[in-house]
Formats: structure tokens, sequence, C-alpha cells
């Protein structure tokens, strides 16, 4: 007979919290309810500095004793260097989880929308399935936008298109037809050619930059051809909408 027991690993649960786009009242109660009582919080930074925008976002919702751990995600597009970053990350995560502490990562925005949170999860999903992973929306920067703008995202039956600008307009420029509604998201160093793109199309004057929304140092861009040659803004955002000659 085999007396032999099995020992069940109880691993905490990892929280994803999207804490909004930067305005502190624009965290949900959901996202303050669970900061309060998680044992560990993480989020990302670049491995050039240790400072966190969602923490500082957070911190008003973060009891003292609480750990904050800052890990450090490489700002390159070689392929193994952010494999090896990815795994490494979650491998520390699963390990204060496997320990038995419930934690939180938090992330600009939502955490399921161009979030390092998505990166995450895969990684943990494949290394531990067993952990328990619970993702808490957060209002995104271009809903915060519209907002600051009183400008309706969609209406009627019109269509949106949520698109990075990591590569310029080129994703935009190879759409026919092109949808009623456009965000650009990191905007940044492609600034130029995003403007190149909707001009290209007419929309260009239906368009309106916003920088460090929700931020002491928010500015609002209402003729986004004011942007083209001057220094790029990380926290750029661009909303684009069709005007009504130009819908089919």
């Amino acid at each position: 007979m085999n007396t032999k027991t099995e020992t069940k690993i109880v691993s905490g649960t990892l929280y994803g919290i999207g804490v909004g786009p930067g305005e502190a009242g624009l965290i949900t109660v959901k996202a303050a309810q669970v900061l309060e009582k998680v044992d560990v919080i993480f989020t990302a930074s670049s491995t050039k500095n240790q400072h966190s925008l969602a923490v500082e976002i957070a911190r008003p919702h973060i009891p003292e004793n609480t750990q904050v751990r800052v890990l450090g995600f490489p700002m390159t597009k070689d392929a193994q260097s952010l494999k090896k970053a990815w795994e490494e990350n979650a491998l520390t995560i699963i390990q204060e989880l496997e320990a038995g502490k419930t934690a939180a990562f938090l992330t600009l925005g939502d955490c399921l929308t161009y979030s390092t949170f998505g990166y995450v999860i895969q990684n943990i999903q494949r290394i531990a399935p067993h952990i328990k992973i619970c993702s808490i929306p957060g209002i995104t920067s271009f809903q915060a936008a519209a907002a600051r703008l009183n400008k309706p995202l969609v209406e009627g039956e019109e269509s949106l298109l949520v698109v990075s600008g990591v590569k310029g307009g080129n994703a935009f420029r190879s759409m026919n037809p092109k949808p009623e509604n456009v965000v650009f998201l990191k905007a940044y160093r492609n600034t130029d050619d995003i403007v190149d793109a909707l001009e290209e199309c007419d929309m260009a004057r239906e368009s309106v930059a916003l920088i460090s929304c929700g931020r002491e140092d928010e500015l609002v861009e209402r003729d986004i051809r004011n942007l083209k040659g001057k220094d790029p803004d990380y926290w750029t955002l661009v909303l684009s909408k069709k005007g009504d000659d130009e819908k089919e």
C-alpha cells in the first residue's frame, strides 16, 4: 500500500490592475480595494531607470508597508533579449505567488490594452498554468482623451480603429475603406508620419492630439499639423474622425 501523500502547492492570486491614464481620480474602486490587501506590487520600467508612473498614480491606495518591486524590461527590438526579460520577470512573480503571497501588477490605462501585463501573463500561463490570474480593467488613455475633449469616439453605425503608432501611419494607410474614427496610440517618434497619413486621406483637419492626458503638463493640440518637426513626446495620442463629406 502506498502511503505517500502529495503536497499541494497553494499559490497566491495575481491581479493585473490598470490604473488609468494619469489622473489619480480615474483609478477604479475595485482596483483601489485590491491594492489595499495584496502582499506585493509589481510594475514595469525601462532597464535604464526605476521610475513607474503607474505606481505614482496608485500610491495613495498603497499601504506604507506593502512591498513595491519595479521590474526592468529592455527597450529593444532584439527578440532574444525581450524573451529572456519576459521569462525572468515572470519567474520573479511566480516565486512570490508560489510562496503563498497575493500580488498585483500595475499598468497605465487598461491592463490588457497594449500593456506589458499582457506579455507577463502569457509567460506565467505557459510556465505555471496553475497560477490564478484576475485582470481588473482600467480606463484607457483614449477614453480619457475623448472625455477631456467632450468628443464622442463612435456614433450610430460607425467603426473605431485603435492602432499602434510605433510604425507610423503605415497600418492605417493599408486600410481601405478607412474607418470613420481612428485612435493612434504610442505616436511618439512617428508623429510626423501619422500626420502625413491622415493628411493623405483628408482626415487631418478633424484630428486632435493630446499629450500627457490627465497630467499637470497636459497639452491639447487641435491642429495636429503643428506637431510636425517638433521634438517627440512619449505620451502622445491622436484622435481622428472623418468629416461628414468624407463618410461613405
